[in-house]
């Protein structure tokens, strides 16, 4: 079935791995808070456990064609479900929980320093290719709070066996306010398991 409809098909059908068909050119808003949208250029892996869980992971690059890798982030949590999402029929809410990992592995040493800017008091330093678990720990670059719990409202839809989540406000706002949810599909991601 690769036009899954209900919400029952979609949690069933979504189990396994995911990936981009290519780089993806995503707009991205400007962490220093300028109100600057900058271009972001990145790959991203899903895979979808049962229980209701999920592991992601999305690698930037500096290049339109993925030669250069500069950062790497793991998510890791559980999915809630919600009702469904009007962009099309077989859409439906999801939230993406991140509560049982965030890793950020810089891959790239100049990476790696700019992480370290302004690192948080008791935060190991980073360093290229090791990845530390930022998971309820302050992270004013990403705008994070000691204790916070990290969660992505978006949306999920399957059609013709590809996997389409929200596509990114233009402005670059991040998905991280229920009002924030996306209203339009992204470039999907196609199965690899």
């Amino acid at each position: 079935m690769e036009n899954p409809k209900t919400l029952q098909q979609v949690q069933h059908y979504c189990l396994g791995k995911w990936q981009s068909l290519s780089v993806e050119l995503r707009p991205t808003e400007d962490r220093s808070g300028s109100g600057t949208v900058t271009p972001t250029f990145l790959r991203r892996h899903f895979t979808y456990l049962p229980n209701h869980t999920f592991i992601g992971t999305i690698t930037l690059y500096g290049d339109n064609y993925g030669e250069l890798p500069l950062m790497e982030f793991e998510f890791k949590g559980d999915l809630v479900w919600g009702p469904a999402h009007p962009i099309a029929t077989g859409a439906w809410n999801i939230d993406y929980i991140l509560n049982k990992g965030f890793g950020v592995t810089p891959l790239q040493d100049q990476t790696a320093q700019m992480l370290n800017a302004g690192l948080p008091v008791g935060m190991p330093p980073f360093v290229k290719n090791v990845k530390n678990d930022i998971l309820e720990k302050a992270f004013p670059m990403f705008h994070i709070v000691q204790g916070q719990v990290v969660s992505d409202y978006d949306l999920i839809y399957f059609k013709n066996g590809l996997l389409f989540m929200g596509a990114k406000h233009v402005d670059g706002t991040p998905f991280d306010k229920v009002e924030n949810r996306p209203h339009q599909l992204q470039i999907p991601l196609e199965r690899v398991e």
